[in-house]
């Protein structure tokens, strides 16, 4: 089994499919690595060499920043926002979409699934 970037790439997927399993990188950055090392995006990864892994393993330390790297970068660059203070930091402390996106409607990704109100009954009509 193929192991780069702490990842376990799965052996019957093609190479610049099976690279976007690793965070970080995505079909762009994935084409970009193959074409760079050489390696047909027909090939599977149970078909690669050694040291076609390693050149990948190698390549991908050296020019990207990926996995827990990445992860903490964007922690962190959150996290700061919200020591700032500032629009977007309390919009991510709040979870609420923080790109100007409306809230009235919509939104349920990013606020969660709808919770219903305790007490909130229509009253009946008078006669």
């Amino acid at each position: 089994m193929a192991r780069i970037a702490g990842v376990n790439i799965p052996q019957n997927k093609l190479v610049h499919v099976g690279l976007t399993y690793i965070y970080g990188i995505g079909e762009k950055f994935s084409d970009k690595i193959c074409n760079a090392l050489e390696i047909k995006k027909s090939t599977r990864v149970n078909q690669l060499s050694d040291e076609q892994i390693l050149k990948i393993r190698e390549y991908i330390d050296k020019n990207f920043s990926v996995e827990g790297d990445l992860r903490r970068e964007n922690s962190l660059s959150i996290k700061r926002l919200i020591d700032l203070a500032t629009y977007r930091g309390s919009r991510h402390r709040k979870k609420l979409p923080v790109r100007g996106q409306r809230t009235r409607c919509n939104a349920r990704t990013r606020k969660g699934k709808a919770i219903a109100i305790a007490g909130k009954k229509l009253t009946p009509l008078k006669k």
